[in-house]
C-alpha cells in the first residue's frame, strides 16, 4: 500500500491565498480533487502541485500533446518552410 500524503482545505486556502469557501466550492465541482474523510475533505499532495503548476496532470499532458498535433496538422507545412528561411 502506498503512503499518500493529504492537506485539509483551510491549509490548501492558506496555500493558494484564497478563501476556504472558494476551496469547498471547487472541490464541489470537481475542480479539485479530493477525497470525504466524514464531515471533512483531504486533497493529495500529488494534486497540489498540479493546482500550483508545478507538475503537469495526465490530462494537462493530453491537452497538450493533442494542441501540438492540431497545430503540426494545420500548419505544418508552413512551420517547414519558416525553418528553411
Amino acid at each position: 500500500m502506498s503512503k499518500s500524503r493529504y492537506i485539509s482545505i483551510p491549509r490548501l486556502a492558506k496555500i493558494l491565498g484564497v478563501s476556504r469557501v472558494a476551496v469547498y466550492k471547487r472541490v464541489k465541482k470537481g475542480q479539485i480533487k479530493a477525497i470525504r474523510i466524514g464531515h471533512t475533505f483531504a486533497i493529495p499532495e500529488s494534486h497540489v502541485l498540479n493546482i500550483l503548476g508545478k507538475t503537469l496532470g495526465q490530462e494537462d499532458k493530453k491537452q497538450i500533446d493533442d494542441a501540438v498535433k492540431k497545430t503540426i496538422k494545420e500548419y505544418g507545412q508552413t512551420l517547414k518552410l519558416l525553418g528553411l528561411e
